[in-house]
């Protein structure tokens, strides 16, 4: 007897996947679900497929995005404990992480984020060995740089979200100052993640107007109007919202949104992301930090050299001996 469906359907050709935009979130935290809600909203994907350890957590996200699928346009929604739910994805975005415990040092936060990407990294690139990484585990910089190591993929296929976050509240709050929306304010953050970042006040403009020429003391100590404090909330907000709210995840997964987007659509835009930085700016050590890159299909396929002066450059370096230090005790 016919059922429901065959008597609907004259099936002509057999159903199979056929996905041709597939992206995998790994992490169904707040921030990889703010990530996958950012990404279906702006219809990157006909296949999302989440992964995570916790089964009924995960199990009851994929439902949730499931009931909603009349308001978007991904036809298809999967979910999984492996990574074999992953398979054939273009792009795969990795949020698992462990969280810092009281008391913990950095190295140990980061050697046990290491132990974790360990069990992952390698069944991602088994089942989808063409796809491209976006790493947004903190502390993403040195993790973008383990992820590269574990995946054996090439350098451009490995990309840290770095500061594109950092670069967009930066033109945020310079927006904010100046009454200009942010989109027309131009301003890169670039190194470090984190504490050490590196604002170059050398390039922000508006309109191609260099602030630099209007006020010379622009971000420096002698700087009567503080611009130097726009910086510092760059650097602390994320403290801010975690003490608010107990964690970040809006920002961030449109961030992530936003650096998807330029590579499935291959607009060749440029974005402040984590990438090897051996060999720019006087770095010989195999760090990655975020400096201004190319994006497409391919990943990065350039990087912008940047004309820092002496201190920005300084204060580059500084930020990859910071990293160095703490990875070259790690062990894979």
């Amino acid at each position: 007897m016919a059922t429901v469906k065959e008597k609907l359907i004259e099936n002509l050709v057999k159903e199979e996947s056929c996905a041709q935009s597939k992206i995998t979130i790994v992490g169904c935290g707040a921030v990889g679900m703010a990530c996958a809600i950012s990404i279906l909203l702006k219809g990157l994907t006909d296949e999302l497929a989440l992964i995570d350890v916790m089964e009924d957590k995960l199990k009851g996200e994929m439902m949730d995005l499931q009931h909603g699928s009349l308001f978007f346009s991904t036809p298809k929604i999967v979910s999984g404990k492996d990574s074999r739910v992953s398979v054939n994805s273009k792009i795969v975005v990795v949020t698992a992480g462990a969280r810092q415990q009281e008391g913990e040092s950095r190295l140990n936060l980061v050697q046990r984020n290491v132990n974790i990407l360990k069990l992952i990294i390698p069944d991602i690139v088994k089942n989808s060995p063409d796809c491209k990484i976006i790493v947004v585990s903190n502390p993403v910089d040195i993790l973008t740089y383990v992820t590269w190591k574990l995946s054996g993929l090439p350098k451009n296929c490995i990309i840290g979200s770095g500061t594109n976050l950092d670069s967009a509240r930066f033109r945020f709050l310079i927006g904010s100052r100046l009454g200009v929306n942010p989109t027309s304010c131009h301003g890169w953050v670039i190194g470090e993640h984190g504490d050490s970042s590196v604002p170059v006040w050398s390039g922000v403009n508006i309109a191609g107007v260099p602030l630099k020429n209007l006020h010379p003391t622009l971000g420096t100590d002698d700087d009567k109007e503080q611009w130097k404090t726009v910086h510092r909330q760059v650097v602390e907000s994320a403290y801010e919202v975690i003490k608010l709210k107990g964690y970040t995840s809006w920002a961030i997964g449109l961030s992530v949104a936003d650096l998807v987007r330029t590579m499935m659509n291959n607009l060749r835009r440029v974005h402040p992301v984590c990438t090897l930085i051996k060999g720019l700016y006087g770095i010989t050590e195999d760090v990655f930090l975020s400096v201004p890159c190319v994006l497409g299909l391919n990943g990065i396929t350039d990087i912008v050299k940047l004309k820092l002066s002496t201190e920005e450059e300084q204060h580059l370096k500084k930020s990859a001996e910071t990293l160095w230090n703490v990875q070259k005790d790690l062990t894979f």
